[in-house]
């Protein structure tokens, strides 16, 4: 297993590249990814590089993966953002040349489906970036949230360590892309609740390594970019969130478990637990259900640690994961979890 390192940053200036390595949804919805691409060059002075299936949805993993590997040999192109998620990027990670990429190190930035690629840069030796793709972050209705862009703008363009904050505010309830209105107004906020710390009575401080739980439990099945050594993971910081689609707190217990019945979870000196998302369009949950699923998942989290790994310091409710606004963090840079003074410092 070879220890990630951080690949070389861009510039105000640089051109930057668009992929859709899970799914061509900026064909479908082509106004958030516009309104994406409008800030990536008026905000942050880059300049993004479409791709043949960064619109195409139904591209073939063949296609996904000859973006993936037109981009990183492009010595022009000096970092790559996902458009959005997906559902089978797990499917391009066989096709992909880990010697071309290992060559030609470039930050990655993506989340949710993104996950396996992030997990195939850790092992490559590439420290990646989990959290702002084109379509969701910097395609929100009228303004990214402060948040957000603060902490992309420092991953992006900065080395050296970021502090991350508690969200004032936010939100977990979607708009339709396909309705104009949604665009006219920015999304509703609800006041933050902060970060919940359990055994917070020590500093812990590693490699983070993780992702959307969803996505890690069909790495670990499919026997993919988990390395089989889990001396790698020694020490490190697992962060882990949920996406829309709401996995039960049942179901995120027995992800937990198998992970812990492989002698994986308890490697980890921390545990970061995303901001549950609790509304989707498929179960658009009231205030008291949204709340109750919440207190479920948080509780299915501490029930499988507190049989497999007791000791580790946990963060609950940070908000990196599917909810709005989302912080970025490095996927094998360094994570810094000061549970005394209640911190949480990383490494861009």
């Amino acid at each position: 297993m070879i220890t990630p390192s951080y690949p070389p940053k861009p510039s105000p200036g640089d051109r930057i590249a668009v992929l859709s390595p899970g799914a061509g949804l900026p064909g479908l919805f082509p106004v958030p990814h516009e309104l994406g691409l409008e800030r990536l060059r008026e905000e942050f002075g880059l300049e993004p590089v479409e791709y043949p299936a960064t619109r195409k949805m139904g591209a073939t993993p063949q296609e996904r993966a000859d973006d993936i590997h037109a981009a990183f040999a492009d010595p022009d192109i000096k970092a790559v953002i996902a458009s959005i998620g997906g559902d089978d990027q797990i499917t391009v990670l066989p096709l992909l040349d880990r010697e071309l990429i290992r060559a030609n190190p470039k930050p990655f930035f993506g989340m949710s489906d993104n996950t396996n690629l992030l997990a195939f840069l850790y092992s490559t030796g590439i420290v990646g970036y989990h959290g702002a793709t084109v379509m969701v972050q910097l395609g929100r209705p009228v303004a990214m949230d402060p948040l957000t862009a603060e902490s992309l703008r420092a991953a992006l363009f900065t080395s050296g360590p970021y502090e991350l904050r508690p969200a004032e505010r936010w939100n977990d309830i979607n708009r339709d892309w396909a309705e104009p209105a949604t665009f006219a107004s920015e999304p509703e906020t609800r006041p933050g609740t902060g970060w919940i710390w359990h055994n917070a009575d020590r500093v812990a401080e590693g490699r983070g390594w993780g992702g959307c739980l969803e996505i890690l439990a069909g790495l670990l099945m499919a026997d993919r970019e988990v390395s089989h050594d889990l001396s790698v993971y020694d020490g490190g910081v697992l962060f882990l969130e949920t996406s829309e689609e709401m996995p039960s707190g049942t179901e995120v217990f027995r992800t937990l478990r198998s992970m812990g019945e492989r002698g994986l979870l308890q490697r980890f000196s921390a545990l970061l637990m995303g901001r549950a998302k609790t509304w989707s369009f498929e179960q658009p949950n009231s205030a008291a259900d949204a709340a109750r699923y919440a207190v479920e998942q948080r509780e299915a989290v501490l029930s499988a640690l507190d049989i497999y790994a007791p000791d580790t310091l946990t963060v609950l409710d940070v908000d990196f994961g599917h909810t709005d606004p989302q912080l970025v963090l490095p996927y094998g840079g360094t994570i810094r979890v000061d549970g005394p003074e209640r911190r949480i410092t990383v490494t861009y």
